[in-house]
């Protein structure tokens, strides 16, 4: 039996049914159009065969056409009762038992993942998008990558170039893990309700080689959160209270690190940012 997915009617009567309503302080916005969802898994390159984790799975859309190319899910669902009517909803449209396993929890507090997801997908609100997905990376080494639907604001910064005027803490964080790039844009009528803001899709892939230990990761995100406090200030300033307590302390080891102090964060790499916390070496 093939896998069918949801349409706008049902996707409406489900919400009824789960006296549902989108709310924003959940940024929930279902997508009920069927060619979206299915642009998403293509762009995410989901195969049979391999275990996708979903987070914010909603009523089902986005779910259902991960499912439809024989891949298997592990959907995170913090509502109570779209995580407790999932399965079913699944079942109805030809879902197999064993291809989904439904984690009633808060995104942000999950650590263990069944099967070992190697692919994220995710229509993710805003107001959580970049917090869930550096957990995710930062807790499941096995994702090899992924594709998130974002508001386009924050798209545009986790995929943003240094030197960029949108390039910021989130920008220099997410590339610890990998290169990212905007994917592709996503019409506000493809949502019920239809939001406010426009969004983005955007990909991901992890480096093949860890960049640093996680110590090292501890200290660099220190410095980078640091840096883009101050985002204005020369680093040798933005810096001091991290790296010493001076701005004359703060420059010398810029400069051990190869960094100007004269730069500001907005100019740096992660990989410069990686430099600074190694030459810091112990200090906390």
């Amino acid at each position: 039996m093939p896998v069918t997915l949801l349409g706008a009617a049902e996707i409406r009567a489900l919400a009824a049914e789960l006296d549902v309503t989108p709310t924003k302080k959940l940024g929930q916005n279902f997508v009920v159009d069927a060619n979206t969802v299915r642009r998403i898994v293509q762009v995410a390159g989901v195969q049979a065969g391999e275990r996708v984790v979903e987070v914010g799975p909603g009523l089902g859309s986005l779910t259902l056409a991960i499912l439809e190319t024989g891949a298997s899910v592990t959907a995170v669902e913090i509502d109570h009762r779209l995580a407790e009517r999932l399965p079913a909803t699944a079942a109805a449209h030809g879902v197999s038992a064993d291809a989904l396993d439904v984690v009633d929890a808060d995104a942000l507090r999950v650590t263990e993942l069944a099967g070992d997801p190697t692919v994220l997908v995710a229509n993710l609100p805003y107001n959580v998008s970049v917090p869930v997905l550096l957990h995710f990376l930062e807790t499941f080494p096995a994702l090899e990558r992924g594709v998130v639907m974002v508001q386009a604001e924050v798209g545009e910064r986790l995929a943003a170039p240094p030197g960029s005027k949108t390039y910021g803490a989130p920008s220099a964080k997410a590339a610890w893990y990998g290169p990212w790039r905007l994917a592709g844009n996503v019409s506000r009528q493809v949502f019920w309700p239809v939001p406010n803001v426009d969004s983005v899709l955007v990909a991901f892939r992890r480096a093949a080689d860890a960049r640093g230990t996680e110590q090292e990761r501890l200290r660099t995100f220190r410095i980078v959160d640091a840096a883009f406090q101050q985002r204005r200030k020369m680093l040798r300033q933005a810096l001091a209270a991290v790296l010493g307590g001076t701005a004359a302390e703060a420059s010398a080891l810029l400069e051990a690190a190869g960094v100007a102090p004269t730069a500001r964060g907005e100019e740096l790499e992660i990989g410069d940012f990686l430099r600074i916390a190694r030459a810091q070496g112990g200090v906390a």
